[in-house]
């Protein structure tokens, strides 16, 4: 019994920190802050938008796909039913405002990669 938890924790910190990780696809660069700022802010060619796209659908899809982990756990959180004096927050509701932040900022990379795919279309006229 007592070699039996030393092994399952080893196995559940393992599982834990294989899910912190930030899902990026591997094919696309990785950029820094500064350097998406400044990709932004001298943006003018279609390579240039076309990487810009690339970048922000990459972001969204990794968003959707954390959001949709962090979705999972807030309805296998939120099945344990609670009493009225439940502290606040319970961590269903840490869950479910972590998904509908991930869900937001999904939205928005997808529209910023609308926005540079719109930019490419036109500037391949």
């Amino acid at each position: 019994m007592t070699r039996v938890i030393p092994v399952a924790l080893t196995i559940a910190l393992a599982f834990v920190a294989g899910a912190q990780s930030p899902a990026q696809p591997s094919n696309t660069a990785r950029y820094t802050k500064s350097e998406i700022k400044q990709l932004v802010h001298d943006a003018h060619t279609p390579e240039q938008y076309q990487a810009l796209a690339q970048y922000f659908r990459s972001r969204q899809q990794a968003d959707e796909q954390q959001a949709q982990t962090e979705k999972a756990e807030w309805e296998r959180l939120s099945g344990g039913v609670t009493s009225a004096a439940a502290k606040y927050p319970r961590p269903a509701d840490s869950s479910r405002i972590q998904y509908e932040n991930l869900s937001d900022r999904a939205q928005q990379m997808g529209q910023r990669a609308e926005h540079y795919e719109e930019l490419l279309a036109k500037s391949q006229h």
